[in-house]
């Protein structure tokens, strides 16, 4: 006992070591800015801190690929499906049609004998269509269904302490005795939904799936996940491929869906390599049961800075995980399509709020370091600290009088971004994957402000993203958009004023005219392929009025 007890501080003391040396190595790469490479005039270099930066992506990307050839191995592995598993489906104010479809899939999953709750955040006339939905799809004689006055932790008008136990007795005997059920109980947000469906199953149950009522589901995407379960009993929760229903809705969503490719084969595949998913997706995850009942009280009463937490549910529940000491993975061999925002304003929040509980699970997460891998910490420090590193770098680049700095600032965002999404275009072998590049101009311009005014008003949940039956439009996202183009806007007007008082040399001239070229032909011919390829693929898509889970990966 007290061996392992000194070996927990060992580990403790060493992984804080290694990422407070990280952390300090790297900003004393920044600060000092020793350059490996340079011209005449400072046209062009290449420096220590951008090799840090350079390796990082190299190694991730390596990792990443080395974790999808496990997987392709993964496929010869014979494994009996004799454990119980149950979905568990999250609703709020739900577009009827994404509702349906979500449905339509779950009745095609391949596990047997895979039991379904769907709770429903909301009890009043207008959330009723939602079980009719459930109903409808399931079959009226299959299924059961129950109007919750209350939830497990807020009693209905005019009920007693009694009344309550009662009614929480009979929602867990209503899961437990049927195998597709629907529940509508008073409104109190997704972790109070899900808590509804972990507690009502208890431990009837091996596995725990998740999905939103937006997504579907590939026919094998529980299967593969219970496989991966069943391979390490020390894996204690997996999430799949998310991809995106309604891509080519907007240039948003698309891009968004390019985005999630890369977040999830290239990212978490890196991060699964190690054990350490930090994030498994809430339209596709599975748990070991047995853990889930060991955390879910701490998960669902979290607090931060004396708030109970109301978002950022996916996140926790996987750093509870992380937390037991338990692996956390990612299979590309379970897929599913979900929504995602298209109009820009409620992507803007999503992200914020996205941001907000990762810099909040960060803190959590760090305690945990020591019971992982080392890349666990590694990649904290490098993906947590990265957007300060690069504002500073912005703003100093915008403010330093040179109009070729602003220049080489865009062609590097774009070039880097091209160079990311070549890699992920031969991994994934669609070409597609080149439009990645067009997502570094949203981070740079609105994900990289939100994400500050993320930590500003960390402690803030009054506001997200609303259901998709009715889009509540909200424009809080656009304050630290405005302000950051604002800084941006006085950097541009500081530049053109110090390079008028000054000569304009024949070579800047010609750097700058060749710059210029280069950066619009990028765009001249990306927009073009968006144009020709992405629009016409999405009309092709529309009028099909279907989407094919094997088609649109």
């Amino acid at each position: 006992m007290y061996c392992e007890r000194f070996i927990c501080i060992l580990r403790i003391l060493g992984t804080t070591l290694f990422g407070v040396s990280l952390l300090l190595g790297i900003t004393a790469a920044y600060i000092v800015g020793y350059q490996f490479i340079q011209t005449d005039n400072y046209y062009f270099s290449f420096g220590l801190y951008g090799a840090i930066l350079a390796s990082h992506l190299i190694i991730q990307s390596l990792f990443a690929y080395l974790e999808h050839r496990k997987m392709k191995r993964s496929l010869e592995t014979p494994i009996k499906l004799n454990k119980t598993v149950a979905l568990c489906i999250a609703a709020y104010q739900e577009d009827p049609d994404y509702l349906r479809k979500c449905l339509l899939s779950v009745k095609r999953l391949t596990y047997p004998g895979i039991k379904v709750v769907m709770v429903i955040d909301g009890n009043s006339e207008d959330d009723v269509y939602m079980m009719d939905i459930f109903t409808e799809i399931m079959g009226r004689d299959s299924c059961a269904t129950y109007v919750w006055r209350n939830n497990f932790h807020d009693k209905g008008p005019g009920e007693t302490e009694e009344s309550h136990r009662e009614s929480m007795q009979h929602v867990s005997q209503l899961v437990l005795s049927n195998k597709s059920v629907c529940i509508m109980q008073k409104w109190g947000g997704k972790r109070e939904v899900m808590y509804t469906a972990f507690k009502a199953l208890g431990r009837s149950v091996d596995y725990v799936q998740v999905c939103d009522s937006d997504t579907m589901l590939d026919p094998a995407s529980s299967v593969e996940m219970v496989k991966v379960l069943e391979e390490d009993p020390m894996v204690g929760g997996v999430g799949g491929d998310v991809q995106i229903l309604n891509k080519y809705d907007s240039w948003i969503s698309f891009l968004s869906s390019v985005r999630y490719w890369m977040a999830f084969n290239i990212e978490r595949a890196c991060q699964s390599y190690f054990g350490c998913v930090q994030c498994i997706s809430g339209p596709l995850g599975m748990y070991r049961n047995s853990l889930l009942h060991e955390f879910v009280e701490d998960w669902y009463n979290q607090e931060f800075m004396g708030s109970q937490c109301s978002f950022g549910d996916d996140r926790h529940l996987t750093n509870r995980v992380l937390s037991l000491g338990y692996a956390t993975k990612y299979t590309a061999r379970s897929k599913c399509l979900t929504e995602t925002p298209i109009e820009y304003l409620r992507w803007l929040n999503q992200q914020t709020r996205w941001s907000k509980s990762y810099f909040r699970e960060w803190l959590y997460n760090a305690m945990w370091f020591h019971k992982h891998h080392l890349w666990m910490t590694y990649e904290a420090v490098i993906t947590g600290f990265f957007p300060f590193f690069l504002i500073a770098t912005v703003i100093q680049l915008f403010y330093r009088g040179k109009i070729w700095n602003i220049l080489l600032f865009l062609l590097t965002v774009q070039l880097v971004g091209l160079i990311k999404s070549s890699f992920a275009s031969f991994l994934r072998g669609n070409i597609v994957m080149v439009f990645m590049s067009l997502y570094s101009v949203l981070y740079m311009s609105s994900l990289l402000p939100a994400k500050m005014f993320a930590i500003a008003t960390i402690n803030k949940a009054g506001w997200g993203t609303s259901g998709r039956k009715t889009i509540v439009v909200n424009f809080i996202g656009l304050i630290p958009v405005s302000i950051w183009f604002t800084i941006l806007l006085g950097g541009v007007i500081f530049t053109i004023y110090k390079e008028s008082k000054k000569p304009f040399p024949e070579s800047k001239q010609t750097v700058l005219i060749i710059g210029t070229i280069l950066y619009a032909c990028y765009w001249v011919l990306l927009l073009t392929l968006y144009m020709v390829l992405i629009n016409k693929c999405g009309r092709r898509k529309k009028e099909q009025q279907h989407y094919d889970m094997v088609l649109d990966v």
